[in-house]
């Protein structure tokens, strides 16, 4: 019996514990939001501040445009339109948002992240090949496939991604994303491109290069086709 009484003792523990777990905090939606100790000092919330519901109206869940394509003479040769809760404000609190993609032929969507949000990617135009990487504790397994019209690819939240435009011809398509506010870390902008630039001497070790080889990537201009 006192086995027995113990055995659902620590159900009922792991049962509560479990409960607590599921009751989380809200995923961040921004990049971060610094605690104040007087409300007086700040306006900033984790998201955005919501209208009257009585004031919304038709327009605040309203983007016109998508069906346009975007300018790609750049040095990646790609444009992202993105639709979020910044220029979509009735998006706020609905955890999704939409982008355009518009490639060049050989235009690329260099290797990036979305720190709050899954990628679903629907091909509309051309033909693109597209792919992720995992994270160190799954080895950085590389997943990669050749998506035409009609064809649809996942990309899991955080991981690193890409696509690329292998096609003759101009390629589009669309995304969405799990996020209002799915945020972008494009992966050379950001270790080249900081400001203030990242100590030579770290980028150095962590590439196994020479340092005129940062010296030169650093002194490069890392073009955001966002």
């Amino acid at each position: 019996m006192k086995g027995d009484h113990f055995l659902i003792s620590t159900l009922a523990i792991l049962a509560f514990a479990t409960f607590l777990a599921s009751a989380d905090d809200p995923s961040p939606l921004q990049d971060f939001c610094v605690a104040l100790k007087d409300i007086k000092d700040g306006v900033f919330v984790n998201g955005k501040f919501c209208k009257d519901p009585k004031l919304a109206n038709a327009n605040d869940f309203f983007f016109s445009g998508l069906q346009n394509p975007r300018n790609t003479q750049n040095p990646v040769g790609s444009n992202v339109t993105a639709v979020n809760v910044d220029n979509l404000v009735g998006l706020n609190t609905l955890g999704i948002s939409l982008a355009r993609l518009d490639f060049a032929p050989n235009g690329l969507n260099p290797p990036h992240t979305h720190p709050r949000a899954t990628e679903i990617l629907v091909v509309f135009e051309g033909t693109l090949y597209v792919g992720f990487v995992t994270s160190n504790g799954d080895g950085n397994r590389l997943f990669t496939k050749v998506l035409n019209k009609g064809d649809v690819f996942v990309f899991p939240i955080g991981l690193i991604h890409f696509q690329l435009n292998v096609g003759h011809v101009n390629a589009v398509a669309f995304a969405g994303l799990s996020s209002q506010n799915p945020g972008v870390i494009t992966i050379a902008n950001a270790v080249f491109g900081s400001k203030p630039p990242i100590n030579p001497d770290v980028l150095t070790k962590a590439f196994q290069v020479d340092n005129k080889v940062v010296d030169y990537l650093q002194k490069q201009f890392w073009y955001d086709n966002n």
